[in-house]
């Protein structure tokens, strides 16, 4: 049946520049590929082929190759002698391993797409795919993202949605052209400061995750779209926060005094202020700290506390709304 599906589809001879054999059930790619040498694009998505014929190898002027939803386990090593190939669609399979060496060839491929697979790790060899600009890994099985991955420096996007990654490694940071970073529904706990230093990135997706707080430094970046919903951003932990170098008033530092000498009921100080009515109405107006539970009467941060925070929409780019957190600190007011 291939055979002749292909005998159809070659209408030009060997000067055949485009085959597309969708969703014909096929279980295997014909050997007569191989007397194509000037084929550019070849799709085959939508069929139930396990493996590729060594004769693929032979398409060095192949640009795209679609093998989309099929039952191949691996990253097939015939793909690296496809030289001019830049784009490899392979989502939708069971790929479950990449064949030795497979990515050393692939010196101008700006696209790999394998969503929908079974990977459990991304080989190092990663780092020789020196054109990749848009690398998508979504719903698969990674634990890790390898610090190879961070030196291709032309990529753009990266994809890693529904996996069962733990941390990002500081070596992102060498990511500069990056644009677009997706990390939703992940196991991350932490973003490192150095995501930071990625100027470029305009989207950031981290929803899903078991993040608490951001880096310092995360206000800095110009991002256009952010989502973070899911996250368990609103803990009751303090987060440190620069003292001032005021100085406090005298009617401050013995208001303080007192109050806190009341709380400890110094009998001394309790019988005594009930001639004071004028201090009792002053030390009326003080509070207590939630996080040390010392009072204070004016301004003055010295702690804080995560408050219920409000609701807002985050719209674009999605193909739904999304809502985020903002997480608001409590400072001490009068």
């Amino acid at each position: 049946m291939e055979e002749k599906l292909f005998v159809r589809a070659v209408k030009g001879g060997k000067t055949t520049k485009i085959i597309t054999l969708n969703g014909k059930k096929m279980r295997k790619i014909p050997s007569t590929i191989g007397n194509l040498p000037g084929l550019k694009v070849l799709n085959l998505q939508n069929n139930l082929i396990s493996s590729v014929c060594s004769e693929l190898s032979t398409l060095t002027q192949l640009t795209v190759l679609n093998l989309g939803n099929n039952l191949l386990e691996e990253v097939p090593e015939e793909v690296k002698y496809l030289t001019s190939l830049t784009k490899l669609h392979l989502f939708g399979n069971r790929i479950n391993r990449f064949a030795s060496g497979v990515c050393d060839g692939l010196k101008n491929l700006t696209l790999l797409n394998l969503n929908n697979n079974q990977l459990t790790y991304i080989p190092k060899e990663v780092s020789r795919l020196e054109s990749l600009i848009y690398l998508s890994i979504n719903h698969n099985q990674l634990t890790s993202i390898p610090r190879e991955l961070c030196f291709l420096k032309n990529l753009s996007e990266l994809q890693l949605n529904y996996n069962q990654i733990i941390c990002i490694p500081e070596e992102i940071k060498f990511l500069k052209r990056l644009q677009k970073l997706f990390l939703a529904r992940n196991n991350i706990e932490v973003l490192p400061e150095v995501l930071c230093h990625l100027i470029n990135l305009r989207i950031l997706d981290v929803a899903g995750n078991v993040i608490q707080i951001f880096p310092s430094g995360f206000p800095y970046l110009k991002l256009k779209e952010f989502y973070c919903e899911g996250n368990p951003l609103f803990l009751m932990q303090p987060v440190s926060a620069i003292k001032q170098l005021d100085i406090l008033s005298l009617q401050e530092i013995t208001s303080r005094f007192i109050m806190n000498q009341l709380i400890e009921m110094n009998p001394f100080l309790m019988e005594a202020i009930e001639w004071y009515p004028q201090i009792w109405d002053t030390i009326s107006k003080g509070r207590i700290c939630a996080i040390c539970g010392k009072s204070f009467l004016t301004i003055w941060i010295e702690c804080v506390e995560f408050v219920p925070p409000s609701k807002r929409e985050w719209k674009g780019g999605g193909e739904t709304e999304r809502q985020t957190h903002t997480n608001w600190l409590s400072l001490h007011e009068p």
